[in-house]
């Protein structure tokens, strides 16, 4: 009988470490599934409030990937009251992204975004500067486990659940489902760290685009506020050549590559 007991013990615990070795790779196969050294994009964002009304923004945005990690700029253009407005992250391979962002209305030098202020919404809009610099977060940082696989409207999905290991982050855990033939990321539930649904991140719309499956259209929904915020890409290249100079302070206060 003990015998048995432990080969079941270890029998569960090898199910367990294939389980989530599973849901890591997987994660990390979404992640890296695009093979570009820049990425370069113009998209409008659609800001609706709880009454129903949106404004709209017109963004620029330029990312690399490089022996310092990823690097990512996103330039605001339209309207008149945000023009200006410039926001760079920059992956750090010891800890929390290094985050500026630079306020033409306040003048003076860009200003340093702390771990702190990664759950405050990022210009107005649903997204939270945590999610803005979400996608150069190390799947290392959480812990995956693959909870299920079912249908999302119609396409068979991995749903795995993540949660950080850092708890000093805005997210208690994340719910995704990974689309099973194409690994992209379809739909994220976000939990706060009370364990309770806040927002949830959809992909609306699907192109090839220069031979690579890419994400057109994204959606992030606030649930107790009732309000969504929507980025459709109008314009997207890949491996067009952007300046190391982008991804510097000088460029956010200036916003000319030197």
């Amino acid at each position: 009988m003990k015998k048995n007991i432990l080969v079941l013990i270890i029998l569960t615990l090898t199910v367990f470490t294939l389980n989530a070795q599973d849901a890591l790779s997987i994660v990390r196969a979404s992640r890296d599934r695009i093979i570009s050294d820049t990425v370069s994009t113009r998209s409008r964002m659609l800001i609706q409030d709880r009454n129903g009304s949106v404004t709209e923004r017109l963004i620029d945005q330029y990312s690399k990937d490089g022996p310092r990690g990823h690097r990512a700029v996103i330039v605001f253009q339209q309207p008149a009251s945000v023009r200006g407005v410039r926001f760079l992250t920059m992956e750090n391979q010891n800890g929390s992204d290094d985050r500026w962002i630079y306020l033409p209305a306040l003048g003076g030098e860009p200003n340093r975004i702390g771990a702190a202020d990664g759950s405050r919404s990022f210009q107005g809009t649903d997204f939270s500067n945590d999610d803005i610099s979400s996608a150069s977060r190390s799947p290392d940082l959480d812990t995956h486990t693959l909870l299920r696989e079912e249908s999302l409207n119609g396409s068979p999905c991995y749903v795995i659940q993540s949660v950080p290991r850092d708890n000093s982050y805005q997210y208690s855990r994340m719910v995704q489902w990974v689309d099973k033939s194409t690994m992209v990321t379809m739909k994220v539930e976000l939990y706060n760290r009370a364990g309770v649904l806040v927002k949830l991140l959809e992909i609306l719309r699907l192109q090839v685009v220069q031979e690579r499956l890419s994400i057109m259209s994204t959606r992030m929904t606030t649930i107790a506020d009732n309000t969504s915020t929507t980025l459709n890409v109008e314009m997207l290249r890949y491996n067009d050549p952007v300046p190391e100079s982008v991804f510097t302070l000088d460029y956010l206060k200036t916003g000319r590559a030197r």
